[in-house]
């Protein structure tokens, strides 16, 4: 089953705000449309391979519960932020409990972060760099580094299956020429913007709005394209009047991948 399940699609910290009562907040106590944890997605196995997690942060103990699943041996890590890792303790007390040795994979430099902010997670879990391509559930798995603006680096990824092709780039913004190159000609982008249209300094600010995706979106034309990593300032319920291909990601939301 060649299929991506969307866990969270909210930014680092998610929605609603604990302070905040703006009507996105206050909806999402509500009725929660607009209730986001923060971003992550499962890929599904099919049969011959498991399922792997893209990041596991704080949410990721209620993200499995939602899914009535009680484990997944496999993370793909971009970056070191506490909304993409804040997980990893759950989930390595799970390795613990069920005798499992998790496999996380990540870019060296990333693993590196992890194990000094969590020295003691080499214990359950094994490390694995996907600074060279890797095959991962049967995927051709390409990372690179992006820009993350105000916030140093993420990593995104190009996965590629049987023909199908797809990039999963959650926390980038300004994105230079060579950065950009993997991201064309994908059948489909999963792309973080955390505002519509974000009016803070461009030094200060770190992932793209959705008016600056979308003229990158313009140039790169992939076939589908899912916003995640949305803040308060989203509000599900709006039309956007966004571009033709584009999706606000929901959580639960499930994308085939391919036929």
């Amino acid at each position: 089953m060649n299929q991506l399940t969307f866990l969270g699609t909210g930014d680092a910290m998610g929605v609603p705000r604990v302070y905040c009562d703006c009507d996105v907040c206050t909806e999402a106590r509500l009725s929660g449309i607009n209730r986001r944890k923060r971003a992550a997605v499962l890929v599904h196995g099919d049969g011959e391979h498991e399922p792997f997690m893209i990041d596991c942060g704080p949410d990721w103990r209620s993200q499995m519960e939602d899914q009535g699943m009680r484990m997944v041996q496999t993370l793909l890590i971009t970056h070191a932020h506490f909304d993409h890792i804040g997980g990893l303790p759950e989930w390595a007390d799970a390795c613990r409990w069920l005798g499992v040795k998790g496999q996380l994979y990540a870019p060296r430099e990333v693993i590196a972060t992890i194990q000094s902010q969590f020295p003691w997670l080499g214990r359950h879990m094994n490390f694995l760099e996907t600074d060279a391509d890797i095959e991962l559930a049967g995927w051709k798995v390409h990372s690179w580094k992006v820009c993350h603006g105000h916030n140093g680096y993420s990593y995104a990824y190009r996965l590629e299956r049987e023909g199908y092709t797809w990039a999963y780039c959650s926390d980038a913004i300004d994105l230079k020429a060579a950065e950009k190159q993997p991201l064309y000609g994908l059948d489909l982008l999963v792309l973080g913007t955390s505002f519509v249209h974000e009016l803070a300094e461009f030094s200060s600010r770190s992932v793209y709005d959705m008016v600056e995706a979308q003229e990158l979106l313009r140039d790169l034309k992939p076939d589908q394209t899912y916003f995640t990593h949305m803040s308060h300032d989203v509000d599900i319920r709006q039309n956007y009047d966004l571009d033709q291909g584009i999706t606000l990601a929901l959580t639960g939301l499930k994308v085939k991948l391919g036929e």
